[in-house]
């Protein structure tokens, strides 16, 4: 090999390419289908050859056009939508309902839930009402009630019982709508990674008022509850804090009180032991001497003995003495207060929760800023901003958009570096926008959304599309330096990686099936993933066969085949003759 003039190598290629493609040519009906398969994409890829710059510039502008349509329409979540078995609705009463009334209406909303499903097909059901007892034992982390008007259900259906979630939801607040009018529902992530994924929000859409006069944040909150409620995949738009809650206003007359010697610290003090309990007052310590024990002793009024006004009016200010009394000094009134209190650091702020229906986060997210966008000019002070699970979505896509494009660079480098060539590392990228055209465009055909798992499947498949490029481009560029000949070198090198590639895609294909099936347990959790690099992998297995020598060829048809290193690989070695067989 190392006597041949470079004339020479050049003529011993040709003659055994020429001679396998005759050899096909002569005994086609003694080759096996797959070797006829091969000739005839030879030939059609010989035949399109000359139509190499239209045909790409077509590829490039189509594909990258409407991946970029199909990217913009196609839907975003978090984490694909799962069918599940459980879930958790808040029930919110009219504000200042007794707990014993809410327990009441709790217990009928479980009902009306087993009916709608079959108490057979109820598994548990975990029902919380009122505020959470200090003394508790249990922690109430993921537990926020604003108090006795609310309640927590948590329901898990049965496992043979399957269902639509999303549809169920719906028939559960029909029924509520029919059999407890005066209760507001609202569903909440049940699963803990929705919880922390969530950040705290209640619901996938949550838009938080953040200002010092509460009464022009709920003025502003109220607006957007109106616009929101014109959004019909928006459900359970509600104000998230209690804001009406009854009271009973107290106006002391000073003036009066003086007179009759009693001081602000008298009334309060009998106000507060009579309505609540002397412990907020007074701390009176009993211990038993005979075992150690410590009691806290405490005196309240029963209930049942303090239910109007006029028992209020009554209530002795001074120590044994019956007068005056409260009503003597001060005017007694009903009202409506602030029944939940949320602050950020000290800025008192309102959330407006919404839940979705049969719609990604991403485009409810869109309308709802519009919404917010709508609201015109804020007062000064008044801040209006998406929280929870929005951000997580923004910052999710942000960073996976930016991880796709940092792993394209990188590549794109490491191939500059090892094909020494610039050109040659990006006709290698080739192949990459109809990966990302093929995963979206079969997410779109399975109704799947665009999320964390087909992500990583849309940069799986783009790995596996540029390790299928890399084999057909090196095999290429090797023979192209030996020939001198792009077209022959590209056709060339498509005839004989034709094999490889189509195993490797197919069996990549083939092993993502039962993933993308979405079949089994959680399947619904990871079926994107096998769905996005399915297509990726189909579009641009027929990319790189069809696409890939048309680039190489018209990218390199003028390119030298001297070594662009300062120090060369001996002529041996620049010289050496890959041997052309039939697989």
């Amino acid at each position: 090999m190392a006597g041949l003039s470079t004339d020479d190598h050049h003529a011993q290629i040709e003659q055994k390419i020429a001679a396998a493609r005759a050899a096909d040519r002569n005994h086609n009906e003694k080759i096996g289908a797959f070797e006829k398969i091969r000739m005839r994409y030879l030939r059609f890829i010989e035949r399109i050859m000359p139509y190499r710059k239209a045909i790409v510039v077509a590829y490039l502008l189509i594909i990258c056009g409407l991946a970029s349509i199909l990217m913009m329409q196609i839907g975003r979540d978090v984490l694909p939508k799962v069918n599940g078995s459980q879930f958790q609705v808040r029930l919110r009463a009219p504000d200042g309902t007794r707990i014993e009334e809410t327990e009441r209406k709790t217990n009928k909303a479980i009902e009306a839930i087993k009916k709608l499903v079959g108490p057979e097909n109820v598994s548990i059901t975990s029902a919380y009402v009122g505020l959470h007892p200090s003394l508790f034992s249990t922690s109430p982390i993921y537990l926020w009630m604003a108090g006795p008007h609310e309640s927590v259900i948590q329901v898990a259906l049965s496992e043979h019982y399957k269902t639509d979630l999303d549809k169920l939801k719906e028939n559960i607040r029909s029924a509520f709508a029919k059999d407890l009018p005066e209760v507001t529902t609202s569903f909440e992530p049940i699963e803990l990674t929705d919880k922390i994924l969530s950040q705290g929000s209640p619901t996938p859409i949550e838009v938080r008022f953040s200002g010092r006069n509460k009464k022009v944040s709920e003025a502003f909150a109220q607006k957007l509850i109106t616009k929101l409620k014109k959004i019909d995949y928006l459900r359970d738009v509600q104000l998230g804090q209690s804001t009406k809650y009854p009271s009973i206003n107290i106006n002391v007359d000073r003036t009066r009180a003086a007179q009759l010697g009693v001081d602000m610290n008298d009334v309060s003090r009998s106000l507060i032991a009579s309505t609540s309990s002397s412990r907020y007052t007074d701390k009176n310590i009993w211990i038993d001497q005979r075992i150690g024990n410590s009691y806290s002793v405490q005196v309240q009024i029963p209930e049942n003995k303090m239910n109007s006004i006029n028992e209020i009016n009554e209530i002795p200010l001074l120590k044994n003495s019956s007068r005056p009394v409260l009503g003597d000094v001060a005017t007694i009134t009903s009202g409506i207060t602030y029944g939940e209190t949320d602050n950020l650091g000290a800025m008192p702020m309102l959330s407006v929760t919404a839940n979705i229906n049969q719609q990604d986060l991403g485009s409810a997210s869109k309308e709802v800023e519009k919404a917010i966008a709508s609201l015109g000019e804020l007062p000064r002070g008044l801040e209006v901003e998406l929280i929870g699970l929005s951000n997580t979505l923004t910052e999710t896509m942000d960073s996976l958009e930016s991880g796709l494009l940092v792993a394209i660079v990188v590549i794109f480098l490491m191939l500059a570096a090892n094909f020494q060539s610039f050109k040659v590392s990006g006709i290698v990228l080739a192949t990459v926008p109809a990966v990302i055209l093929g995963s979206i465009g079969l997410l779109l055909l399975t109704g799947s959304t665009l999320n964390l798992q087909s992500y990583m499947g849309m940069i799986m498949s783009v790995g596996v599309s540029i390790s299928n490029a890399v084999l057909l481009i090196t095999n290429a560029e090797e023979i192209r330096k030996t020939t001198g000949n792009a077209i022959s070198s590209a056709t060339g090198a498509a005839s004989l990686r034709l094999r490889p590639i189509v195993m490797t895609a197919l069996a990549m294909v083939v092993g993502m099936i039962p993933m993308a099936s979405g079949l089994g347990e959680a399947g619904d959790q990871s079926s994107p993933l096998g769905r996005a690099v399915i297509g990726g992998l189909v579009a641009s297995t027929f990319a790189a066969l069809f696409i890939l020598p048309l680039v190489f060829a018209w990218g390199q048809g003028k390119a030298s085949t001297q070594s662009v290193s300062l120090d060369p690989e001996d002529e041996e070695s620049i010289h050496y003759i890959p041997s052309i067989t039939k697989n």
